[in-house]
């Protein structure tokens, strides 16, 4: 029989690289004292240890409070004692946190909770922690944390789109949420430019253009009425859209062969997605009908400005 739980995913964004720049030995030491050190933090934020995943850590909380407190003060901790001291390199911890039933099998821990926090942990930004509506029922914005909305994302193996927010825990940083609430005077030239707020900037080949996030969706495709046009055979006829959606955005892949996102320096992390979505954050690119190690797959670069 299943039981509700709370499921906390964390990894160490770009440890791939500090294994190529430090090596092996000294870069296995390092990430293995930072996941134990995250371990502990969890434990004593009252959750329970299921696994260790290399540069990840599995746990599992009683309820939401305790995760989401939890998960908040390990980003604030480990920002200010953890991240001053890695001098050579630089990891910032993603965190995927879902509620929901699992199955507990020789300790190990099953099912969509599970499924829904390993995905959220995959596709936020650095530093980031993502949660499914369920994770935040009951918790309260204090302390400087706030959610924000992403909207519904399409997780693997899942029929039913997640509703995904993200935990703002920076104290000392408002959230864009909380700025976008002013009132705006209509009449003021200057919110033709964009009330919103951010660009995104595609570059292929020859090709760049600019999008305002009152444009959105575009297109990119192959075909000659896409709003980005990508003149490849292995990009689909309509490929992907990029959408805007709750303050992000979001790009959603519609194509045959799938599109792969890398974001800038992150290397080893890079992100498949087949009639998938992820959001776009920073800098990066796309590749498109195949992956990044096919050095002539079509590569668009975007700047979220």
């Amino acid at each position: 029989m299943g039981v509700q739980t709370t499921v906390v995913f964390t990894d160490l964004h770009g440890s791939t690289a500090v294994f190529e720049a430090l090596g092996n030995a000294v870069a296995t030491d390092t990430v293995t004292k930072i996941t134990r050190w995250i371990g502990q933090q969890c434990v004593q934020g009252g959750g329970r240890i299921v696994k260790t995943l290399g540069d990840g850590v599995l746990a599992m909380f009683p309820d939401e409070q305790h995760a989401v407190t939890a998960v908040v003060e390990l980003q604030r901790a480990y920002t200010a004692r953890i991240m001053p001291k890695q001098i050579a390199f630089h990891m910032p911890v993603r965190i995927g946190v879902a509620s929901g039933e699992v199955e507990i099998v020789a300790g190990d821990c099953y099912g969509d909770a599970v499924n829904v926090a390993a995905r959220l942990c995959d596709l936020c930004g650095p530093s980031q922690i993502w949660a499914n509506a369920a994770a935040l029922k009951g918790v309260r914005e204090a302390n400087g944390m706030t959610f924000r909305e992403l909207g519904p994302i399409n997780i693997r193996g899942r029929a039913e789109p997640c509703k995904v927010f993200q935990i703002e825990w920076h104290e000392d940083v408002a959230s864009e949420l909380m700025t976008m609430q002013a009132d705006m005077d209509l009449d003021d030239p200057r919110n033709e430019r964009d009330a919103l707020g951010r660009e995104i900037e595609l570059k292929w080949l020859e090709n760049t253009k600019r999008f305002k996030s009152f444009e959105l969706p575009i297109r990119i495709g192959r075909v000659r009425d896409a709003d980005f046009v990508v003149n490849d055979p292995r990009v689909s006829r309509i490929h992907a859209r990029i959408e805007w959606r709750n303050g992000s955005v979001v790009f959603v892949d519609a194509s045959s062969y799938g599109s792969w996102v890398r974001f800038l320096g992150a290397r080893g992390s890079d992100v498949l997605l087949r009639r998938e979505e992820c959001v776009l954050h920073g800098k990066g690119e796309l590749a498109l009908g195949a992956s990044f190690s096919d050095l002539s797959v079509p590569t668009v670069s975007f700047s979220i400005l």
